[in-house]
């Protein structure tokens, strides 16, 4: 494809303090990023975060008030969407329905003055590669819902663009449809390598399957990291809160050295880790453990290098892979806490109204400030 002759050392794409404002709202806010060839980066957000303002501009849909793009080493400020070398899928997959699925795949060639000889191999190819191999002559009403996204994926690819950009192309489907077609997508990713900028709220599907992740909240990018960095070491409490179940404990750092924190919650002290060293003893923090990081321990089965706490069990859910447990922590002013057990045939079920002792790492407990 075309990025495969691009030099190592430039990005494909390179976004520098870009910025849109519509009226007296700020979308985006000095956006800055690189994406190398054939990586995979999903933009993640709440709705109204500023995400798909960000992938129009790079589509060449809006124009940015601020900044520059560059794809591909070229500068596209001036560039309609059609010079950009960009296949797009959206949540609206808008198929021709009076067109067969090969008739579909073929339209961006026929657009582009794609020579007729080879296009019929081309569009097989393409399709194939999407696994509707010999369905190429059926319309779209008579394709599933899973079938008309590939279709739609193989239109985008067919002329081999620089860039695939994906607005939510999953967020109509079922659950298991959707997690089958982010796997899928995946897939048709790496053995293309495609360089790809994918728009979503979903959690999984970013981390399912993103290289890099760019959490957006407000207008600006909060993180940018790999899935496991995202998730593991969250940048601040809102991608904190944003990505996974997450307990927040509000109270007051007591202490911090080297990383290390000590944080006092009415009147408990929990260690825990923060990276911002410009916090003071006294300080407002919030301090954040994911819910599957918490476990109910027995009587003297916590160790060291954890903090446990006594709750109230007030309500249990059994979800099939996992109980779910919401309890009440009376030693915490009451606060409620959520814990999953990832085991559920290996642990006793504990009852609403049952006290029980939970137990996290210290490791665990991330501190932030309020």
């Amino acid at each position: 494809m075309a990025q495969a002759t691009t030099a190592a050392a430039e990005p494909m794409v390179r976004l520098e303090r870009v910025s849109k404002r519509f009226g007296a709202t700020l979308a985006v806010e000095t956006a800055s990023f690189d994406l190398e060839p054939g990586s995979f980066l999903t933009i993640l957000g709440p709705s109204g975060c500023g995400k798909t303002t960000l992938l129009r501009m790079i589509a060449g849909f809006i124009r940015p008030d601020g900044g520059s793009i560059v794809l591909n080493g070229r500068p596209v400020a001036a560039d309609p969407p059609w010079r950009r070398s960009i296949g797009m899928v959206f949540q609206k997959l808008a198929l021709f329905p009076h067109m067969t699925a090969a008739q579909n795949v073929a339209y961006p060639l026929k657009m582009r003055g794609f020579p007729r000889q080879g296009m019929a191999e081309r569009v097989e190819r393409y399709l194939s590669i999407v696994r509707l191999g010999g369905l190429g002559g059926r319309r779209p009403h008579e394709l599933s819902g899973g079938q008309q996204q590939r279709v739609a994926i193989a239109r985008a690819l067919v002329f081999e663009p620089d860039l695939l950009l994906l607005d939510e192309p999953l967020a109509a489907l079922d659950r298991k449809l959707r997690e089958d077609m982010q796997l899928e997508f995946r897939r048709i990713q790496r053995e293309l390598g495609v360089t790809t900028i994918n728009v979503t709220h979903d959690q999984r599907e970013a981390l399912v399957m993103s290289d890099r992740i760019l959490v957006m909240e407000g207008g600006r990018i909060q993180q940018a990291a790999n899935p496991v960095d995202t998730y593991a070491r969250p940048a601040n409490r809102f991608v904190a809160g944003f990505l996974g179940v997450t307990n927040f404990l509000p109270g007051r750092l007591a202490s911090l050295a080297e990383g290390r924190a000590v944080v006092e919650v009415e009147g408990t002290r929990l260690e825990g880790l923060c990276a911002d060293p410009s916090l003071a003893p006294g300080a407002a923090v919030a301090a954040a453990v994911r819910a599957e990081r918490v476990r109910i321990a027995g009587t003297g089965e916590t160790a060291p290098d954890e903090s446990d706490v006594e709750g109230e069990v007030v309500e249990v859910v059994f979800e099939g892979d996992r109980f779910v447990y919401e309890l009440r922590m009376p030693s915490l002013g009451g606060i409620p806490l959520r814990l999953f057990d990832l085991d559920p045939l290996a642990h006793p079920r504990h009852a609403p109204g049952e006290r029980v002792t939970v137990a996290w790492r210290h490791r665990d407990l991330m501190v932030f400030p309020a």
